[in-house]
């Protein structure tokens, strides 16, 4: 079992505070959404809860299993146990897929044996095509096949904690539901926690949250159940921000 815990992060960018007071606490097997309008500050937390440089913290802590994962660089904190699914993957040339989770695995000290027969299992899970696990990361694929490539590395490196910033962007309706299902699965097979940040509802019909936070002005002005999204798709946030 693990544990995130935000409390109260206060984080700027560019000279401009963007984040004002975070409370937030996920828990393994848990599926919690953050929804809200743009620039609220959702691609903000995500980015300083895994280390972006570029953004400084004011006040605040963020613990994973009670260790201070801002005194560790990134790397270190997807070794303790985060993963970032990515709203822009990054295309990496020159370096394939199996060769970085290779070295992902050898970091965690885990075995590289049965690591071909797990990138080929995850991408039968979510349909994505098996000619393109031998290009260099993410180069050349569509938004869809870079989202299906960051989905398989999720569930080959099986994280404690994983934030997803915006994985519904610029899918299609299959892809969505392949990814997102991908992600439900995990809550339950590997005890995976989920921050996921979106604006649609359609990412929570497949990825059922337990909790939806909604973010406004750098603060969560709200918390409820699934019904909260609803009420966010028919409403808007102008009765929150």
């Amino acid at each position: 079992m693990s544990t995130l815990e935000i409390k109260g992060l206060v984080a700027s960018v560019a000279g401009k505070q963007i984040l004002n007071g975070i409370d937030l606490t996920v828990r393994s097997g848990e599926v919690h959404a953050i929804m809200g309008p743009n620039g609220a500050g959702k691609s903000t937390l995500s980015a300083v809860v895994m280390g972006k440089p570029g953004y400084e913290v004011h006040a605040g802590e963020v613990l994973l299993d009670g260790v201070d994962l801002l005194g560790l660089p990134t790397w270190q904190r997807a070794q303790a146990g985060m993963h970032l699914v990515m709203q822009y993957p990054s295309e990496v040339a020159g370096v394939g897929l199996a060769d970085m989770l290779a070295e992902a695995y050898q970091a965690r000290g885990r075995s590289a044996a049965t690591l071909e027969a797990e990138v080929s299992d995850e991408a039968g899970r979510i349909n994505f095509a098996t000619a393109l696990l031998d290009r260099a990361l993410n180069v050349d694929l569509s938004g869809g096949e870079k989202k299906r490539n960051e989905t398989l590395q999720l569930g080959v490196l099986s994280p404690s904690i994983a934030i997803l910033d915006e994985l519904d962007s610029g899918l299609d309706i299959d892809a969505l539901r392949d990814c997102a299902r991908r992600v439900e699965a995990a809550t339950n097979e590997s005890n995976l926690g989920v921050l996921a940040i979106t604006h649609y509802v359609r990412l929570l019909e497949e990825l059922k949250p337990d909790v939806v936070h909604i973010l406004a002005g750098g603060r969560i002005v709200k918390s409820g159940g699934p019904e909260l999204a609803d009420e966010l798709e028919r409403d808007g946030y102008a009765a929150f921000v």
